[in-house]
């Protein structure tokens, strides 16, 4: 079986809101048990400087541009984590083996094998004294894979944990949305990509057009009127970005120009249709059912609170397709990714395979993260 490991995860999306911190039990095999879950949320000044230095992040040479209000902010925000993790490991009474940093991801482009997430694992290291595991992407970014998405094989390990039937899709709507493919429990069978935007339109929108971050549980959304004509064009658009062949996304892949001038509600009504019909093609185009056979998608992520994306894409997929969320399984959605870089931390610490062909388009199956032992 080999050893237990208990390995505390810490996540933050492209919310940019705050982290999703878990602690898990695993050997990082087939073993798997969850101990703690939590969101701390950022304080209002990392929120507001995270959202404006995104603003000014296009291109790798803006890192350059400015790295100085970056490496500030990353302080600001390792602190934070540190703080966090302070006192979770003061509430915790067992001792924390690994923390898997997962940082905040200020820009992401596979094809310049750039992936820059905010976080200063050295500093994280000592000021908590513990084994610290990042950079989790580099090794795939240097072997031709596209650094995401990571979390297929924690997926996996889910799925046989609580013996769902397959075929099963994990749907993920995080900023961006990605789903996993699980067709047999050979890790070799995992197909997973980014699909397009999830929140991140929607909640850049929101923030645009009026004094709130997101739109609670899709209320907006629903009072709004989609403008077909200009909902067709986008998605048009946005399959010749496809046909490109990316298999992983950053937020400034995608724009609002196509909703210019509409009203905050018709705009996320529009929004969120899009997101919506990408989301469908692209479980419709990544499996090929026997007949007869049902595929389970099982929803996690902030997304699957949206009410109206969540009915958008209901109403589109087909009959032999059944959606859920992740937590009619017992399993809370809030903190699935949390939960995958505790896990992943913990088999990069072993030296185990993280990454995978059909997963993030490597050429062969290769392990990642560094691990930072700074006291």
């Amino acid at each position: 079986m080999g050893k237990i490991y208990i390995s505390l995860g810490l996540m933050s999306g492209t919310s940019m809101d705050g982290i999703d911190a878990s602690i898990i039990k695993s050997n990082g095999e087939d073993k798997y048990e969850t101990v703690f879950d939590q969101y701390f949320k950022y304080d209002e000044e990392i929120y507001r400087k995270l959202v404006n230095i995104r603003s000014k992040i296009n291109t790798s040479r803006d890192l350059e541009v400015n790295s100085v209000i970056l490496s500030e902010l990353e302080r600001k925000i390792t602190l934070f984590h540190a703080t966090v993790c302070k006192k979770i490991i003061s509430d915790y009474s067992s001792c924390i083996d690994l923390i898997g940093f997962h940082g905040q991801t200020i820009f992401h482009n596979a094809d310049e094998k750039i992936s820059k997430q905010l976080g200063d694992a050295n500093l994280l290291s000592s000021l908590l004294r513990k084994k610290v595991v990042y950079n989790f992407r580099k090794n795939d970014l240097i072997n031709g894979g596209q650094g995401a998405p990571l979390s297929p094989i924690f997926h996996q390990l889910l799925v046989n944990q609580k013996k769902i039937n397959l075929p099963v899709c994990i749907l993920n709507i995080g900023g961006i949305a990605n789903i996993t493919i699980i067709s047999s429990k050979d890790f070799n069978d995992l197909k997973s990509y980014d699909i397009g935007p999830g929140n991140c339109l929607l909640d850049e929108w929101v923030r645009k057009n009026s004094e709130e971050r997101f739109d609670r549980n899709g209320e907006l959304a629903k009072a709004g009127k989609t403008d077909e004509t200009i909902l067709n064009q986008a998605i048009d658009n946005f399959d010749c970005i496809k046909n490109n062949n990316k298999r992983s996304f950053d937020v400034k892949d995608f724009d609002l120009n196509f909703v210019h001038g509409l009203s905050l509600e018709d705009g996320l009504s529009t929004l969120t249709d899009f997101t919506a019909d990408i989301i469908y093609q692209s479980i419709i185009n990544s499996i090929n059912l026997n007949k007869g056979t049902v595929l389970n998608i099982l929803i996690c992520g902030g997304g699957r609170k949206n009410l109206s994306l969540i009915n958008s894409i209901d109403n589109k997929i087909p009959s032999h397709m059944n959606l859920s969320l992740i937590d009619d399984y017992k399993i809370d959605g809030d903190f699935v990714e949390s939960q995958a870089f505790a896990y992943l931390a913990i088999r990069s610490y072993l030296k185990k395979i993280i990454s995978f062909p059909k997963t993030t388009n490597i050429k062969s199956a290769c392990s990642g993260g560094e691990l930072v032992e700074n006291y």
